[in-house]
């Protein structure tokens, strides 16, 4: 089955309005695709739809919170009504609050829970309803390194990626048993420079960070274009301290407590005080109308790496593999050649 993304794919994403949903339908439009965008915020909707167009695609922008799962069926609706059927089904839409637990009140819980974990749900159930008919489609999970390890001061985002993660696993063996045809994947991100730290709920006393090192949000881009191409990987990792967090978790999770306990609350504030009047898009959109387009890009682009040789190499596997076992064998003969010297 083909996969690749050309003039004739129609794509959806949500959360397009910023972030890695801003930069992703950019890089879809560069292919030419019909790029249906889905986010709450006007200004940053219609700033999408731009970028879209001058990349050379045609863009499709419908203000819909993901929370509400029957707007969500009728904006993927209208998709097929005005761009045909659907091909690719990006979630990438959360809501978050910076602050420890117990300064998250009841219905922030809720809140977050409803768009990062929900928002997935309600999404990929639309997504599911037009595809699994036809035997074909990719639905694509933006994830994150915390769907498998918590940190300090984002427990209701956690909680929320935890379970998308459970999500996946869960609709992908179900999916291979039943559609094969439609295949579903994730890419787990690490800290990427987005507008999120500029417009997230936060009680933390100084602006808020990603955790170090940063990466720029058309790394995270690429990777969900990437998977889009090539669902058949169950999941990617994006980064070198994704693979690094992930596998620390795995083998030495008590250590870890104590280190991010240690270092995780300095390491995702600046040395900037809080501003009082910094906005908050857990019940409104900052990107709204009255409010203005954040763009893909957040205030870290000093910090902010372009590039991720760890990226590269999960798509270039077979070569790595390859030049992985042209070194043992090289190293093997090397090695056999002094012993027959001896």
């Amino acid at each position: 089955m083909k996969y690749g993304i050309d003039r004739d794919s129609v794509v959806v994403i949500t959360g397009a309005s910023g972030g890695i949903g801003r930069a992703t339908a950019r890089v879809f439009g560069e292919r030419g695709a019909r790029v249906a965008l889905l986010a709450r915020g006007e200004e940053g909707l219609d700033g999408a739809a731009a970028d879209v167009e001058k990349a050379g695609g045609r863009a499709l922008p419908i203000s819909v919170d993901v929370a509400d799962h029957v707007a969500v069926e009728k904006a993927a609706q209208r998709v097929e009504d005005g761009f045909g059927s659907i091909d690719v089904w990006v979630n990438v839409a959360f809501s978050s609050v910076f602050a420890p637990f117990w300064e998250i009140e009841p219905d922030e819980f809720k809140r977050i829970t409803e768009v990062t974990y929900l928002g997935y749900v309600n999404g990929t159930r639309a997504a599911l309803k037009r595809m699994m008919p036809r035997e074909r489609g990719v639905i694509v999970q933006c994830g994150s390194a915390l769907a498998y390890r918590g940190i300090p001061l984002q427990s209701g985002y956690c909680g929320a990626k935890h379970a998308v993660q459970g999500l996946h696993d869960s609709l992908r063996a179900e999916l291979l048993h039943a559609c094969p045809g439609v295949k579903v994947t994730m890419v787990e991100m690490p800290g990427v420079n987005t507008p999120q730290f500029s417009w997230v709920l936060s009680r933390l006393p100084r602006r808020a960070q990603p955790v170090p090192p940063i990466y720029q949000p058309e790394i995270a881009a690429d990777a969900l274009l990437y998977a889009a191409e090539h669902p058949r990987r169950r999941e990617y990792w994006v980064g070198g301290s994704t693979v690094g967090t992930l596998i620390a978790n795995k083998f030495a999770a008590g250590l870890l407590d104590r280190y991010l306990a240690r270092t995780a609350f300095s390491s995702q504030q600046t040395e900037q005080k809080r501003p009082p009047d910094q906005a908050a898009n857990l019940w409104e959109p900052a990107d709204g109308t009255g409010g203005r387009d954040y763009g893909a890009h957040g205030r870290f682009d000093e910090e902010a790496h372009p590039h991720s040789p760890q990226l590269w190499a999960a798509k270039h596997k077979y070569l790595v593999g390859a030049a992985t076992a042209g070194a043992a064998a090289t190293g093997a003969a090397v090695g056999a050649a002094r012993l027959l010297r001896r």
